[in-house]
């Protein structure tokens, strides 16, 4: 984020979340923390690079970001960030985009496991891929994860909704979304990964993300799990929300 301190302003009154300095800024270079409840729910960190827009982040948990990150750029794919020691201890990362210009992230962990507490209120709860060829995503995330993508028995054949899995998972159980919409994919919007927050009410989330100076881009809209929307905070970096009607996001 360009204002590290207003974008933790911004998401504690929108989700209750506190900062944690990582460490000192000479260390970490101001990256920290973000608990709720006491637990770790997201990291914040500044802009590194020039030109570089605020945007979320999804990682993926990996046992060895070296191998993986070789993967990625042999299934076409690219490294902006090579695999690195994060301080501490913490674990290993490297910053990729997909065959398509997706940018995702890799962590092999360390001491730092990852996310505390999801799919509840005040929490992360879902990923999404948003892309312009399911096909070409297929192949690039089979290649480097081993994941396959499915539409749910009860959708219909074309439906443009499916859901990433490892072998042995019910759909339902799945990793994350892959869909491709216009509606989503704007003209000189990209191919991007979109993060999920759960939140008491959409309606409430979105007036505060409003009058806080951010945009509401979709919703609120009924879907099978709930109430969704597609906001853009102060500074620029897009998220969903979900009112959820599954029993763990309550």
């Amino acid at each position: 984020m360009a204002d590290i301190d207003a974008a933790v302003a911004f998401y504690g009154d929108l989700l209750g979340w506190e900062f944690q300095p990582a460490g000192t800024v000479e260390e970490t270079g101001g990256y920290g923390n973000l608990l709720y409840k006491g637990k770790y729910v997201a990291g914040i960190g500044p802009i590194m690079g020039e030109g570089q827009p605020p945007a979320w982040s999804s990682y993926v948990n990996v046992a060895d970001a070296d191998a993986t990150a070789a993967r990625v750029t042999g299934a076409g794919g690219a490294l902006i960030v090579e695999p690195m020691d994060i301080p501490n201890g913490a674990g290993r990362m490297a910053v990729c985009q997909d065959a398509e210009g997706a940018v995702f992230s890799l962590w092999q962990p360390g001491e730092h496991r990852g996310a505390q507490l999801v799919n509840e209120v005040g929490t992360w709860t879902w990923n999404n891929l948003v892309t312009r060829d399911l096909d070409k995503a297929k192949g690039f995330y089979g290649e480097v994860f081993g994941w396959t993508a499915e539409v749910s028995a009860q959708a219909p054949p074309d439906s443009p909704y499916q859901m990433w899995q490892v072998a042995g998972q019910r759909w339902e159980e799945g990793l994350a979304g892959l869909s491709t919409a216009d509606s989503d994919l704007s003209a000189g919007v990209p191919p991007h990964w979109q993060v999920y927050f759960a939140v008491a009410s959409a309606d409430e989330a979105i007036e505060k993300t409003k009058a806080a100076g951010g945009q509401s881009l979709f919703g609120p809209q009924r879907i099978p799990v709930g109430t969704l929307a597609i906001l853009v905070d102060p500074q620029g970096a897009g998220f969903a929300i979900i009112e959820p009607d599954y029993p763990e996001g309550r």
